[in-house]
Formats: structure tokens, C-alpha cells, sequence
């Protein structure tokens, strides 16, 4: 007998000795505060799935820093609801996706804040960082979403 549907299973990786997320495994969602703070939790929250799954440490400190490229970019660029998902579709991709609640018609205090060189760097690194990355209309907002491979 098999896992329960939809649960996380960890199978050996020959190749490399370490665990990887089995077929089945449900991604993690989870809600996120709309504040700057919320970063540090949502970077908290894809931790412990990568590390649940077998994600070996360089993908996961790669996808944190997307993570928190993401949620940043919702927090000061659109409205709320925000919300974080981490996926694992296969034992070689990590896919991260923030869902917003769609633009902002002022920035939030976070970005008013900074200086403007200190900004507009986040595209940049996820470009560098994920083998695939884009956005998608939602019925109240938007999403956008990266991935990328697993060493």
C-alpha cells in the first residue's frame, strides 16, 4: 500500500544520496501578512518545506532569496491578499509562485522609504536565479512565479 493521496514522501536519489519529494506530494500554501515582516515568515516557511522534500542546500538558499524577492514585491507594489507557494512538480524543479491582490496605487512605506537605487533589483536576480520565471493575470489580482532546478 502506497501513501495516503497528497501526502509527502521522500524516495533515496542514487545519484546523489539525498531525498527528493515523491510524485504526490502537495505543494505548500500558506497566507502571508502584507507587511514587511512578512518576508522573514514566508523565507521561514519555504525552509522547511525544501528541507522536508530533500532539496539540497544550494537550491534552497537560491529559492529563499526568490522568495523573498517575490514577497517583497508584493508587499510594496500591490495590495493585499499575498499569498506563498512552493512546489516541488519534480525531483529536479522547485517552483515558487506569490499571488497578490493586484497593484497598488501608492507604494507601501517599505519602498517610499528607500532611495531609488536601492531598488528595482529583484527581476534581475530572479532572472539570474530561475531557469523560468513570469506572471499571470488572477481573477483579483496577479501572480508571479519562478523555478528552478535542483543541483
Amino acid at each position: 500500500m502506497g501513501p495516503s493521496p497528497g501526502t509527502t514522501t521522500t524516495v533515496d536519489d542514487p545519484r546523489t544520496g539525498r531525498g527528493r519529494a515523491a510524485a504526490g506530494a502537495l505543494p505548500v500554501v500558506r497566507a502571508i501578512a502584507h507587511h514587511p515582516g512578512s518576508v522573514r515568515a514566508a523565507r521561514r516557511i519555504a525552509r522547511t518545506a525544501l528541507r522536508e522534500w530533500g532539496v539540497d542546500e544550494d537550491t534552497t538558499e537560491l529559492a529563499l532569496l526568490v522568495v523573498s524577492e517575490l514577497v517583497t514585491n508584493a508587499v510594496e507594489h500591490a495590495l493585499p491578499p499575498v499569498a506563498l507557494h512552493v512546489e516541488r512538480p519534480s525531483g529536479r524543479t522547485v517552483h515558487i509562485e506569490v499571488d497578490d491582490g493586484g497593484p497598488a496605487s501608492v507604494q507601501g512605506a517599505w519602498c517610499a522609504g528607500r532611495a531609488p537605487e536601492e531598488g528595482g533589483r529583484g527581476g534581475g536576480i530572479i532572472d539570474v536565479l530561475a531557469f523560468a520565471h513570469g506572471s499571470r493575470p488572477l481573477p483579483s489580482g496577479a501572480s508571479h512565479w519562478a523555478d528552478l532546478n535542483t543541483f
